[in-house]
């Protein structure tokens, strides 16, 4: 059983929790809590997280998908509270982050290639050109599940990455797709290919664009699932 709870996104669903630009996701099942990106404010983050009832000292691993801000505003304030954490991010960071990591106290892993995290969470490495990003990967009872911060390198490349990485189905890609600046075509194009890719399940969110998020619900049916700060995903062999 893997369950997923969006901490931190602009897209809204549960209404006592705070939105803001950016993106974060709390993973439990694994082996330790896994924290995915951190926001683009500690204190948001924080208080969402204690308002869902989610200790932030429980989490023992950190994955940083790129250096944007509102991907990493939070990780201060979220060091300041728990630093016994590993912090995995691209190699390419700037070196102030990668400085918070350590003055903080946290262990620092540098990425560059496809890694292992745990037995069951995985690293595509980074991916891209000018905008370098990392997607996590995740093996489950029902196949991969691809979680990305904005998927700046492109969605499908992204899931492809991870597919070839691991050579499992895709049961479900969920996070910011940035497309939001897409046109109909393009978000169609995407949404093709991802189909032809056997992604089964989709659930975008943050980047992504409302006409897109439309274009996926519309696409995928039953199989689109609504995103937003306080969603949670459960993943089990019987779901």
């Amino acid at each position: 059983m893997l369950t997923i709870t969006v901490l931190y996104d602009n897209v809204a669903h549960e209404g006592r929790l705070q939105t803001d630009w950016g993106f974060a996701c709390l993973v439990e099942g694994l082996e330790q809590p896994l924290l995915f990106d951190t926001g683009g404010k500690g204190d948001i983050l924080l208080q969402n997280m204690r308002a869902l009832g989610l200790d932030p000292q429980a989490v023992r691993i950190v994955v940083l998908s790129h250096a944007h801000g509102d991907h990493t505003g939070g990780l201060t304030a979220f060091l300041a509270e728990n630093p016994d954490v590993t912090v995995y991010l691209p190699q390419s960071f700037p070196a102030n982050i990668k400085d918070t990591v350590r003055r903080a106290g946290a262990t620092l892993v540098e990425v560059s290639g496809p890694a292992d995290i745990t037995a069951r969470a995985h690293t595509t490495g980074e991916l891209g050109g000018q905008i370098r990003e990392q997607a996590l990967a995740l093996e489950t009872p029902r196949g991969l599940v691809v979680v990305t911060g904005c998927a700046h390198p492109g969605i499908v490349e992204m899931v492809r990455q991870a597919q070839a990485e691991l050579g499992n189905d895709v049961y479900m890609a969920l996070g910011g797709f940035h497309l939001r600046d897409a046109n109909a075509a393009q978000a169609a194009a995407v949404i093709a290919e991802l189909q032809s890719l056997g992604v089964q399940r989709i659930a975008p969110s943050h980047c992504t664009g409302d006409a897109a998020r439309r274009a996926f619900a519309e696409a995928f049916g039953a199989d689109y699932l609504e995103s937003g700060v306080g969603q949670v995903f459960v993943i089990g062999a019987g779901e």
